[in-house]
């Protein structure tokens, strides 16, 4: 996927010499760690460039797997609020590995979303899931919203 993020205003504080960043979908500072320096690109880039709304847009949405409860990093939900894209974010150092991808695949078990995203900030994967034909093509670009 051809991807390239802006260069967003994030707003950052300093707490006992840790960065915090402030999510504008969770309303509050976080941890800003290298993982979610990607996850926080993501949501500007899904509010600035893809142009959906942020109010479609659930981060660490809390699913349950096998009797596990999970967090999806960033999932998009359709005007209808049916789930619509999964994206995985990893931190910059982590290859994206079919276990990686084996991991967005679990979570969509239980969502069964038409789009799913990994991205580690360099690189992103991302498909489209047909489940009548219980196959997957992968993603040039980011669809629109439906």
């Amino acid at each position: 996927m051809n991807i390239e993020f802006g260069k967003y205003d994030f707003r950052i504080e300093r707490r006992d010499e840790i960065p915090f960043v402030f999510d504008v979908i969770r309303k509050k500072f976080v941890a800003l760690t290298p993982e979610e320096s990607v996850r926080q690109h993501w949501i500007h880039y899904l509010i600035h460039e893809a142009k959906y709304p942020r109010s479609l847009i659930a981060v660490e949405m809390k699913i349950i797997y096998n009797q596990l409860t999970k967090r999806c990093d960033l999932v998009v939900h359709e005007k209808s609020g049916k789930p619509f894209l999964i994206v995985e974010c990893k931190s910059p150092d982590v290859r994206l590995t079919q276990k990686v991808f084996d991991q967005v695949a679990r979570y969509n078990l239980t969502l069964r979303v038409k789009y799913l995203v990994v991205s580690n900030g360099s690189k992103h994967y991302g498909c489209e899931i047909n489940f009548s034909e219980r196959n997957y093509s992968m993603l040039r670009e980011l669809p629109a919203m439906e």
